[in-house]
């Protein structure tokens, strides 16, 4: 199973779960539930902080926060 920091530039995933409890709640108020699509839109010139397209919005994560979203691939 692959973390959403695993992702290439446009390429998608399902949320599947989480590794850390407490950012989780965080996450998914932000829209990053199990079960929805996301696609990595931008990675910053240093690799730090990322975009990420989820339920219809574009988000921005650190890698730290973005290590902690499982993907299921598409």
């Amino acid at each position: 199973m692959r973390n959403l920091t695993h992702l290439k530039i446009q390429e998608k995933g399902t949320i599947k779960g989480f590794t850390d409890e407490t950012l989780s709640v965080k996450l998914m108020e932000m829209g990053c539930l199990p079960g929805a699509e996301i696609s990595l839109e931008l990675i910053a010139p240093l690799g730090d902080p990322i975009a990420i397209e989820v339920a219809g919005y574009k988000l921005s994560l650190r890698k730290s926060e973005a290590s902690c979203i499982l993907l299921e691939e598409m």
